[in-house]
């Protein structure tokens, strides 16, 4: 597969830049005998240390280029999202450079900002529903250690008393 090729006569040029670096952090090599597709940001991920920053760093610009062009924010929350679950996942040595392979946050997240690009497009169902999701998710593994907590309190003091 070919590095994207440039949009439509007055593109933004930023966008353009930004597309072909996606590409080339997401897919710019093909397994052989498959279609799984990567980039380098698996291969860069295998230094220690700065390795993993490659992809977080790129996904900022992204957020950058989403503010700059108006993007609604509730895209702008899902594309930091993206980001930031790229982020984790690349920290963990091994499962990170795989899951490189598999969650394309760059990709997805230039697919949501060439989306949004035109002023006025406004975010979909699917947006409000992730980020929803994603936040709720969040929310319940924050109140479970307290949950918990407060169960076992109560098994506590009944078993005491």
């Amino acid at each position: 597969m070919p590095p994207p090729t440039a949009g439509p006569a007055g593109t933004d040029p930023h966008l353009e830049r930004l597309r072909r670096w996606s590409w080339l952090l997401d897919q710019a090599f093909r397994i052989p005998g498959t279609n799984v597709r990567f980039g380098w940001d698996v291969i860069v991920g295998l230094v220690p240390g700065i390795g993993d920053l490659s992809s977080p760093a790129f996904g900022m610009l992204l957020l950058v280029q989403a503010y700059r062009m108006g993007v609604p924010k509730l895209v702008q929350v899902r594309m930091l999202i993206n980001a930031v679950i790229d982020a984790l996942l690349g920290i963990v040595p091994g499962v990170g450079n795989v899951a490189d392979i598999f969650w394309k946050a760059n990709t997805w997240n230039m697919a949501l900002l060439e989306r949004h690009a035109r002023p006025g497009v406004p975010h979909t169902r699917f947006d409000a529903w992730f980020v929803w999701g994603i936040g709720l998710t969040l929310l319940a593994a924050a109140a479970l250690p307290v949950v918990l907590a407060v169960w076992m309190a109560a098994v506590l003091y009944a078993w005491l008393v």
